[in-house]
């Protein structure tokens, strides 16, 4: 879900998995597609990085895509966000 956490020097967006439930393979999707776009649209300096990003996801010898790959491909995501509103608090 998003949300807006008060940071020391100002609010920024945090996106958190619920760890209680499993999500769906749509949710999980839902979930990037905002996260990517909001990146790509708010910090397009951090666009460069999401396809390294994407070789956290299974290759083409291992294309299978779980719902736990893609928690651990929005969790890559939402934590290269993080440290970059973290190191940038002017933003």
């Amino acid at each position: 879900m998003h949300s807006v956490q008060k940071h020391a020097t100002g609010f920024f967006p945090t996106f958190t998995l619920n760890r209680n439930t499993m999500e769906t393979r749509q949710e999980l999707t839902d979930k990037i597609l905002k996260i990517t776009v909001l990146i790509q649209e708010k910090y397009p300096e951090l666009s460069k990085y999401l396809g390294e990003v994407q070789e956290t996801l299974p290759s083409l010898e291992h294309p299978h895509v779980g719902t736990e790959d893609l928690a651990k491909y929005y969790q890559t995501l939402d934590e290269m966000l993080k440290d970059y509103l973290l190191e940038h608090p002017e933003l």
